[in-house]
């Protein structure tokens, strides 16, 4: 099973907080590095940077001949950051990252219960990997912690930096299941729900990613995430903030002094990387990042009509795209009430999200830019009771 259709949100779960804007080392925001996803060494107390990541998940496996049952393989990589020795940067206070990417052999899940112990090679820390895994009912529990077993110092209690250079830094865990099916823990099915809420996570998140219809892979971040998270496929590269808006941060860095670059450029490879690729951006790549909407999934659930060809009725008219209405604001929801009141609009759609509710959503008429915010999915969202149809004929219920 390959982990490629997990890379680019592997890799910004593994830069996540690395280097924020402004990118220089002398910037507040930098001077506490590598928030995310740290395994240090065992603090006597317990206290402080975790040193192990639990991950908890379940399978499914694959429906097989009775008399030949198919034989369930695990594969597992973990990756982490780990300080690079040089002397120079971190006489300046810099610790610069080095990513590791380790493979465990595949783990044949046939014969349960199974315990193992792995010792990583390869990074210079003494990494374990425990894994465990039993049959509970017709599912298979996995557990998989990352340890690191460096030797604890009494100095680590007073220099954070010194104990990072011992530590695990944005560490994380891919795994992949041959003749099986990962069961999602944020929204397990129906029957799984009880084996699902006796899993225990510690120090990570794992979530469903990669191809949806075949749930052959899972990520297990320090970061909490939804199933499926994936990069906008609009943004050039990584600006080492996940929650990033790529178009204000790089407007941000094109306004930067050629002096603030130049400590950037000088911070950290990557740092240097950001810079040089926004500033290599052509007007269309940027204009691209400037919005795109795309289908949210908790408005019209399942089952339900799209936006675009729902209805409501508003007494006994039907509301649909296209109708042509008079806004009548009654919630005090938004301080724009008070600017929208009797105005005329244009219906874009009729929502609904998970708990049913209805939301109408409008242009509104009088806006010369309407066309150009239906063009983004910009829409003012009112309940059906804050609006009258105008110029439609009268429907019956």
């Amino acid at each position: 099973m390959t982990f490629a259709a997990a890379e680019s949100v592997a890799d910004a779960v593994l830069y996540e907080g690395y280097v924020l804007y402004p990118y220089r080392a002398s910037a507040i925001k930098n001077k506490f590095r590598f928030q995310f996803g740290v395994l240090a060494p065992r603090s006597p107390s317990d206290e402080g940077e975790p040193w192990f990541s639990q991950t908890d998940c379940v399978v499914e496996p694959d429906a097989g001949p009775a008399a030949s049952p198919i034989a369930l393989t695990l594969a597992t990589r973990v990756r982490f950051l780990a300080s690079r020795a040089d002397a120079a940067r971190e006489l300046e206070g810099w610790l610069e990252g080095k990513p590791y990417s380790l493979d465990l052999e595949p783990i044949d899940l046939s014969q349960l219960p199974l315990s193992r112990t792995i010792t990583l090679d390869g990074a210079g820390r003494e990494i374990r990997v425990v894994v465990c895994a039993d049959r509970v009912d017709r599912y298979i529990t996995i557990r998989l912690r990352v340890e690191n077993h460096e030797p604890w110092r009494p100095e680590y209690e007073s220099n954070r930096d010194a104990m990072l250079r011992r530590s695990l830094m944005g560490t994380h865990v891919l795994l992949s299941i041959e003749n099986g099916r990962f069961v999602s823990l944020l929204e397990p099915p129906d029957g799984a729900e009880a084996v699902v809420a006796a899993r225990q996570n510690l120090h990570t998140w794992p979530v469903l990613i990669g191809d949806r219809s075949e749930r052959r892979l899972m990520l297990s971040s320090p970061i909490v995430l939804y199933d499926y998270p994936a990069v906008a496929p609009e943004s050039p590269g990584d600006l080492c903030d996940a929650a990033e808006i790529d178009e204000i941060l790089s407007l941000r860095i094109l306004t930067m002094t050629d002096d603030e670059k130049r400590e950037a450029r000088a911070t950290d490879p990557r740092a240097r990387a950001i810079l040089d690729r926004v500033e290599a951006m052509s007007p269309d790549t940027l204009g691209a990042l400037h919005g795109t909407v795309r289908s949210a999934e908790f408005f019209n659930p399942s089952g339900t009509p799209s936006p675009d060809e729902a209805s409501v009725f508003v007494g006994a008219r039907r509301v649909a795209k296209g109708s042509r209405v008079r806004l009548r604001p009654n919630r005090r929801a938004d301080a724009m009430d008070m600017f929208l009141a009797g105005q005329a609009a244009t219906v874009a759609g009729v929502y609904r999200d998970l708990d049913d509710r209805v939301y109408i959503a409008v242009t509104v008429d009088a806006d010369p830019a309407a066309s150009l915010h239906e063009s983004f999915g910009r829409f003012f969202y009112f309940d059906p009771s804050e609006v009258e149809l105008v110029d439609s004929p009268m429907e019956p219920v």
